[in-house]
């Protein structure tokens, strides 16, 4: 080479070295460089399984794989816990709404069929039994007198109905790992006075601790089911959007959702709180988003609880404390709510969020 450079010189000018001497922005600037090769590598690969999959269904997966590749793209831009503790600021008075101070709908089965038919009630259904010993969809468990979670949630939803004359449909989120199962359990309800949809939440490539790249050797979920995941709660919104019944509801008139857990049967339709949001109580602005708290006992340490950060209501999760602050999460007395999982949204912001 005439430039009396050898390559490797130039491998190291391009990283900012200059012989053993290291600038102190050096380490950072090869992390960042680090990170969008991760990230590059990461696309490639998720195109390369892609291109495995019929032709028909590549459009979806695309999309599917594009929010992947962004919650990756997060991924790598975090360091540490995501949250500042000293940035935790103390709960507002009106943070929390008391259940008591709630206003019960006249008892006139007109305006509670009217609140109940601008209601859909859906049930997260992704999860496997296999934490309580049992195969196949957790909600096929059964609970009492034979009957397992979903054949419960159906007749509460059923109950509702006829006793109001009303039409509130019931949404299951299925995963790949109960989809299946579940289509072919929710044919026995067919009689049943309730409208039984269901949509399957985004199926996601696991990633390999070593090279940060997909585990997957193409798209064929089943034959290989544990190099995929389902990303759970957080896949609601764009899927729920994207499985087209979000408009539907939308153009039905319905303008609110109830999303539980299929497991939690004390999750039920609470009249009082559906009148405080379309009812005769409801605010001259819609709350766009309802979440149903409690007094937190020492028993659910580890759930999530309210906090109040840069002037907006947030859910903090115990995975987000840092180690030093554990203790200080868990206390009953520092932070006195705990999140049931119990959550009403509005349709009309769900759509454009």
């Amino acid at each position: 080479m005439t430039s009396g450079i050898r390559p490797i010189d130039v491998l190291l000018q391009r990283a900012g070295i200059r012989g053993h001497q290291r600038a102190p922005s050096d380490s950072k600037e090869f992390h960042e460089v680090t990170k969008r090769d991760a990230l590059r590598l990461l696309e490639n690969e998720v195109d390369r399984l892609l291109q495995t999959t019929e032709p028909a269904r590549r459009p979806a997966l695309q999309a599917e794989m594009g929010r992947f590749a962004d919650l990756f793209g997060r991924f790598l831009q975090e360091e540490g816990p995501a949250l500042d503790w000293n940035k935790i600021q103390k709960l507002p008075e009106n943070a929390v709404m008391n259940y008591t101070d709630l206003k019960a709908p006249k008892n006139e089965q007109n305006e509670i069929r009217n609140m109940l038919d601008k209601l859909v009630v859906i049930k997260l259904n992704g999860g496997l039994g296999t934490s309580m010993g049992c195969h196949g969809p957790k909600s096929v468990i059964p609970v009492r007198s034979d009957l397992t979670f979903l054949d419960l949630t159906v007749q509460q939803i059923e109950h509702l109905n006829k006793t109001y004359d009303a039409n509130v449909p019931l949404v299951l989120m299925n995963s790949f790992n109960t989809d299946e199962d579940t289509e072919k359990i929710v044919r026995k309800y067919k009689g049943f006075r309730v409208q039984i949809h269901t949509f399957n939440q985004s199926c996601f490539p696991r990633i390999s601790r070593e090279h940060f790249l997909p585990v997957a050797k193409d798209f064929d979920v089943e034959k290989d089911m544990e190099a995929w995941y389902p990303p759970g709660h957080g896949d609601f919104y764009d899927t729920f959007r994207n499985s087209g019944l979000l408009k539907k509801f939308i153009d039905e008139g319905r303008e609110y959702c109830f999303l539980s857990n299929i497991d939690n049967l004390g999750a039920t339709v609470d009249l009082n709180i559906l009148n405080k949001l379309v009812g005769e109580e409801r605010a001259s602005t819609p709350f766009e988003f309802v979440m149903e708290v409690t007094d937190k006992t020492r028993a659910d340490v580890k759930g999530g609880t309210l906090i109040q950060m840069e002037n907006k209501l947030r859910l903090l999760e115990i995975a987000q404390v840092p180690k030093e602050h554990v203790d200080d999460f868990k206390s009953v007395k520092t932070f006195k709510f705990f999140n049931t999982n119990n959550i009403w949204a509005n349709l009309a912001a769900t759509d454009r969020s």
